[in-house]
């Protein structure tokens, strides 16, 4: 399971309603933030999901208003004398900008909080039992940009109705099958873990990408995905400038969804100068499962 917090979901320029674009993913107890604009330690709060065991960032390039949250939220968790390391994930390039801002506050090397830059090459950023974070290139405007794919495994699970037929008592012995195991029950019977198991399910993918030019060569690792998050800074009518800013429409976002068999499209850096109602409208005539996130959204996968 995946639990979304929206905490900033504007384009370049915040709103009234919209902070700069910030989201918080919850997996197995754990608490990543993709991107940290500006104000995104108060959007914590004001969330009502806090700081606490809140230990990496993803970002998705460093443009400011993905990068300009991480100094305030730094200097807080400071204050709040944590002793956790953060780590940092981000192209080289993009980790250079935070690299370059921290110390422009506390001095080359120094931070309030122990931190770790990790560089990203497309593959595997984290592998743990219950999920994976897969991250892969992503064009927009010369930066060094990647969106992430999170992943949790399809499992096979025990059918009560094969245990009984077979006679397997409860206790270890159906452990021991659930883990894949043969065992041997009372009666001298072996039973073999496909005589109980079922077909693999609840296996569920979230890609998160951030500003892109373009949906080329994305396909891959976005194809299939429960929910993506993507941008649509601009609509239609303004394509010739949103090639010009490096950025989507809401019709190409849709199309892109549509092509690859998305359950659901969530849309994210939206612009001040349309209404909701006009993305959403030019959106869901393309792909009708698509939806605009509004800051404190929550979403669960």
């Amino acid at each position: 399971m995946f639990a979304l917090t929206f905490l900033g979901t504007s384009a370049s320029v915040p709103s009234a309603e919209r902070n700069h674009p910030a989201l918080l993913v919850e997996a197995a107890g754990r608490r990543i933030l993709v991107d940290c604009g500006e104000g995104t330690q108060r959007q914590l709060l004001r969330s009502g999901v806090g700081f606490r065991r809140l230990d990496r960032i993803l970002l998705t390039h460093g443009h400011l208003d993905h990068v300009l949250g991480i100094p305030g939220l730094f200097s807080t968790l400071g204050l709040r004398q944590t002793s956790e390391m953060m780590a940092i994930h981000g192209g080289q390039g993009t980790l250079d900008i935070v690299i370059r801002m921290l110390a422009g506050l506390w001095g080359a090397g120094r931070a309030p909080i122990p931190v770790e830059f990790v560089p990203l090459t497309e593959g595997v950023v984290v592998d743990a039992d219950e999920f994976t974070i897969n991250c892969f290139p992503v064009r927009h405007r010369d930066t060094d940009s990647f969106g992430f794919a999170f992943q949790s495994p399809a499992r096979r699970h025990l059918r009560p109705d094969r245990l009984a037929a077979l006679g397997v008592p409860d206790g270890p012995l159906r452990g021991e099958l659930a883990e894949g195991r043969p065992v041997v029950i009372a009666d001298g019977r072996t039973i073999d873990p496909e005589d109980v198991l079922g077909p693999p399910s609840g296996g569920r993918k979230l890609v998160v990408i951030g500003d892109t030019e373009t949906t080329e060569g994305l396909s891959g690792p976005v194809a299939g995905a429960d929910v993506l998050v993507i941008e649509a800074t601009f609509l239609d009518r303004d394509a010739a400038t949103a090639r010009d800013y490096g950025h989507l429409t809401a019709a190409e976002a849709a199309s892109f969804a549509a092509a690859n068999n998305v359950r659901q499209l969530v849309l994210v850096h939206l612009s001040g100068r349309y209404q909701d109602e006009e993305i959403l409208s030019e959106a869901a005539r393309i792909f009708p499962s698509s939806r605009i996130a509004a800051d404190f959204d929550r979403i669960v996968i």
